[in-house]
C-alpha cells in the first residue's frame, strides 16, 4: 500500500480493462498523481477511496 490512506500504489489493469465510464460508456485511465479514474469523453474524474473506484457522476470532479 501507498500511504495511510491504503490507496494502492497501482491499478489492476484488469480493472481499468472491465470498469467504463457509466456516462459514455467510454474507457478510462488512471490518474497516479490524484488517485482518480479519468474520463476523457464525459470529462470527469472518479475518486479512489480506500482501493475501491467510487463510479458515481454525482461523486466525479468536472476536469476543466
Amino acid at each position: 500500500m501507498s500511504d495511510a490512506f491504503n490507496t494502492p500504489a497501482t491499478v489492476d489493469p484488469r480493472l481499468l480493462e472491465t470498469l467504463v465510464c457509466p456516462v459514455t460508456r467510454g474507457p478510462l485511465t488512471w490518474d497516479r498523481q490524484t488517485n482518480e479514474l479519468v474520463s476523457k469523453g464525459a470529462r470527469l474524474a472518479y475518486p479512489i477511496r480506500d482501493g475501491v473506484p467510487i463510479m458515481l457522476p454525482e461523486e466525479a470532479r468536472p476536469l476543466d
